[in-house]
């Protein structure tokens, strides 16, 4: 049975990968956590690990000998970043490059999926739309500029030291479980705060100009999964759903399904200092190199986002 380790897996996506490695791919999991955090209830070996520690790193890879590695450990929020953009160059690029020096201890090479953003192509020329992975990146804010760096580091460490580096650029991923800093689930508990008379029915919303490209979080670890086993190493790979949605549309799918009567306003505080226009994929290469595509609608995910919050709202 192959075995692999989840690095920062008590995030969003993580907990979800988790599953899917162990129930759809059949696999041995081990994932790393913080000290603080939880992967309780999850069929996995769980390790706590800092990955600004790089000797701490290596001894766990030589205790779990993983066949895959998927390094999700990243400060991901584009509006923590703008607060506290050494936290993220510390995680995102520190971080990154200590697991790529401790793969280079092992004596065998693992397969290592390293998961960056659609953030960092940033301000996308006319033309450029849907957006290909061989395109220049400009990146619009600190937490891009980061993934962008983790990128070109990544893909020179498999060309120099001949290591089997996947490098992935993910879209906006959405689903149930997800924090509410985030755009769609940030929209959704306030539905369910309205539902539940816990709040007055105003929504307070940011920037509803912006299109970008949501893709359900299960369907997004399914290509993790792939990836790590059939791309090509060394490439980078855009995984989304392959079409750019305005945020005002993301608004008005979850309003409608509410039976309240709910007023939208501008919440300055919500505004980036910076905002991409549009950020849509163009995920030819992925297709190509897995036969992936989203198999869940963006309705249904919505929805079950929505119950998600409606069911923690009732209670508590």
């Amino acid at each position: 049975m192959k075995k692999a380790l989840i690095i920062g897996a008590a995030g969003f996506a993580g907990r979800y990968l988790i599953r899917h490695l162990h129930e759809d791919c059949h696999m041995e999991v081990a994932a790393t956590k913080l000290a603080n955090e939880q992967l309780d209830g999850l069929p996995v070996e769980a390790h706590n690990l800092d990955i600004l520690n790089k000797d701490d790193i290596i001894e766990l890879l030589f205790a779990v000998r993983p066949d895959y590695i998927f390094h999700l450990a990243a400060q991901s929020s584009v509006s923590v970043a703008w607060n506290n953009p050494q936290l993220t160059i510390d995680i995102n690029i520190k971080g990154g490059v200590n697991v790529l020096d401790a793969v280079r201890e092992l004596y065998y090479k693992p397969r290592i999926l390293m998961i960056g953003s659609g953030e960092e192509y940033g301000h996308i020329l006319p033309g450029e739309t849907p957006i290909l992975e061989n395109n220049r990146l400009n990146p619009g804010n600190i937490y891009a500029a980061t993934k962008a760096c983790q990128n070109m580091i990544g893909s020179i460490y498999s060309k120099a030291y001949d290591m089997e580096v996947v490098l992935v650029r993910a879209f906006n991923h959405i689903g149930p479980e997800q924090s509410s800093i985030f755009v769609v689930s940030d929209f959704c508990r306030q539905v369910a705060e309205i539902e539940m008379g816990l709040r007055e029915p105003v929504m307070y919303v940011g920037n509803l100009s912006a299109k970008r490209d949501f893709t359900d979080v299960r369907d997004v670890v399914r290509a993790y999964a792939l990836l790590a086993q059939y791309g090509e190493k060394g490439e980078t790979y855009n995984v989304g759903r392959g079409k750019a949605v305005e945020i005002r549309e993301i608004l008005d799918k979850i309003i409608a399904f509410s039976d309240c009567e709910i007023k939208v306003e501008i919440d300055p505080a919500k505004i980036r200092p910076v905002d991409v226009p549009i950020i849509e994929a163009d995920i030819t290469k992925l297709r190509q190199a897995t036969g992936w595509q989203a198999e869940i609608s963006l309705e249904k995910t919505i929805e079950e986002v929505l119950n998600y919050w409606r069911e923690r709202t009732d209670k508590g």
